[in-house]
């Protein structure tokens, strides 16, 4: 039998066999409050976490309230969500959080997207009837990416299951017992000396100020306000598909226009756009793919756009280094140009320029601190933002973000293909260096751009592309559970594959830690693939080979794709790290 007979709050209801009482409510179109519980069927992950007590309801002949969360249920079942011993019970064990928690909601990152905050109002607590000796930890500003602040830990455990479960990391578990229990890395070790990958799930789905992003946006401002510096900015392609949410805009809005004079309003002299440099990576990956299909180099050549995918098979899978293409990624790319044509066409000194770099990823900000990301001792990129931070600052700035004109961006390190957008989704990447790699090989102009096949949210993925006589076998994973799956299936001699794009994130970019939090809502995600597809299908040109711009830029400038100066300014090397 499939189907269950149950009640809820005195209702006959039928449901299907095997769901939680959590969903059962739903259903029924109750809600009940949760903090800890995630939803992570699109992981193939049951949650099991059921810590907080938050969601608590009352069964029929149960002595004890159960957390509906974790509780399934079966034939004839009684549910009581509304009853006062359960609303009471919820109300107790929030003041008991609350009672322990640091009361810096005006100045805390998370004001007003606290979900501790959010339950705090919506189940009426104005008194806390219980007073906690609060948690005095040091706050670990060690990385260049994630701050982690265990005094505002309420041990719901979320980001331990996005770092062990779906991304493998394992560098977060909880320690200790009792009230000194936290969530931290193993021997309470600072997040720099981890393998911590940055790739920000767990800042994505903490749901207080415990876990978040450095905080970058002062920096940037006391540099706007000083006219020393050519401030420089570039934005990725996945920001502009997410930001209008932050403004009351629906989910996959495209706000590329309003972005470009957003930057201008904020002081920024010169707006540039990191799809030039997805198409210049293309440009160069594309090559490299060729060359090593062609010379007998090592297959398969991995993308290495994403810098936290970058840091996990550094320290994962450090003795398949030879495997990741060589190439820097797009905002490093941009930031390199900047540096060098670009400050010779203004005539200005490079160490004058200063670039920032609007980012829908945690894992940007510790990528652009990288030494062997640098020329001169003068780093690519000086200042990441994430989405949110960017956010941020239009608002401190009283800007009307939704009545803003379009703006275009500044050449010559502003003009992109469709190819380019879609590096913002898993897939896209591959898709892209797909369609130059085919007219390198075969000499022919593509005439069916869209490879379907490349495109969709399964976490792992394959697909063969066929381009003149050689059948490209293609390997997808997004997600760094996916992505070991892979790698171990390669090492093992599993799989056999020309080429493989890897994501961090769950979506690629558009699931990035640094956008605007989606609260485990994959129809958000799925809104912005589809506006990033939209983008894609709207630009004239789609091949980033047809990027006119980037074409002039090798003739006045870097000499052949993949050649000695393009090398020495686009390509870089890794690092192997051990595993902590």
């Amino acid at each position: 039998m499939n189907t269950l007979n149950i009640h809820v709050n005195g209702r006959p209801m039928m449901v299907k066999k095997g769901i939680t009482v959590l969903e059962a409510c739903h259903q029924a179109g109750i809600k009940i409050p949760t903090l800890c519980h995630l939803n992570l069927e699109e992981y193939g992950i049951v949650n099991k976490v059921a810590s907080c007590r938050i969601c608590v309801v009352e069964i029929e002949n149960r002595a004890t309230l159960v957390p509906s969360c974790a509780e399934k249920v079966y034939e004839g079942m009684h549910i009581k969500s509304d009853s006062l011993r359960a609303i009471n019970a919820r109300r107790n064990n929030l003041e008991l959080l609350l009672s322990n928690h640091p009361f810096e909601c005006l100045t805390c990152t998370k004001n007003l997207t606290c979900e501790l905050q959010s339950l705090a109002e919506e189940l009426n607590i104005r008194d806390i009837s219980f007073t906690g000796k609060k948690m005095d930890y040091p706050i670990d500003h060690s990385s260049e990416a994630i701050v982690k602040d265990p005094n505002k830990c309420v041990m719901c455990r979320r980001c331990e299951t996005m770092c062990n479960d779906v991304q493998t990391v394992g560098v977060l578990s909880g320690l200790r017992r009792g009230f000194d229990a936290v969530v931290a890395p193993a021997f309470n070790l600072d997040m720099l000396e981890t393998s911590c990958t940055y790739c920000g799930q767990c800042v994505a789905v903490c749901p207080t100020g415990a876990l978040t992003e450095r905080n970058d946006v002062p920096r940037v401002w006391k540099r706007l306000s000083n006219k020393n510096y050519h401030m420089v900015v570039q934005v990725a392609p996945a920001v502009r598909v997410a930001l209008g949410e932050m403004f009351g805009m629906a989910p996959g809005s495209i706000s590329t226009g309003k972005i470009v004079t957003a930057l201008r309003r904020l002081g920024f002299d010169a707006v540039f756009d990191t799809n030039f440099g997805a198409d210049l990576t293309i440009m160069e990956e594309a090559r490299e793919l060729v060359h090593r299909i062609e010379e007998g180099g090592t297959l398969p050549m991995l993308t290495s756009c994403c810098p936290a995918w970058v840091k996990f098979i550094e320290h994962q899978f450090p003795d398949m280094l030879d495997v990741p293409s060589t190439c820097k990624s797009p905002q490093t790319m941009v930031g390199a140009i900047a540096k060098t044509y670009y400050a010779e066409k203004v005539n200005l000194p490079s160490k004058q320029i200063k670039v920032v770099s609007i980012m829908p990823c945690v894992a940007k900000k510790a990528e652009s601190a990288r030494p062997e990301l640098s020329k001169e001792n003068l780093h690519h990129v000086d200042y990441t933002l994430s989405t949110r931070e960017f956010g941020h600052m239009i608002k401190e700035a009283g800007i009307e973000f939704e009545a803003l004109p379009d703006g275009d961006f500044d050449n010559i390190l502003g003009e992109s293909t469709g190819a380019a957008a879609i590096f913002g989704t898993t897939g896209g990447v591959i898709e892209a260096a797909t369609r130059t790699a085919y007219e390198l090989l075969t000499g022919d102009p593509l005439e069916h751009i869209d490879f379907e096949e490349l495109r969709g949210l399964e976490g792992v993925r394959e697909a063969t592309v066929t381009i003149g006589d050689l059948d490209l076998k293609i390997g997808i994973a997004h997600g760094l559970g996916n992505a070991r799956k892979l790698l171990e299936d390669i090492k093992a001699g599993k799989a056999d594959y020309h080429a493989i794009e890897i994501m961090a994130c769950p979506g690629g970019c558009i699931g990035g830690g640094g956008q605007p939090y989606h609260h485990g809502d994959m129809s958000i995600i799925k809104a912005r693939q589809k506006a990033i597809y939209d983008i894609d299908k709207n630009t004239p040109r789609r091949k980033s080979h047809e990027n006119e711009m980037v074409l002039k830029l090798y003739q006045d400038y870097l000499g052949d794709p993949y050649g000695e100066k393009a090398h020495d300014l686009l390509h870089t090397c890794y690092t192997k790290g051990e595993r902590i």
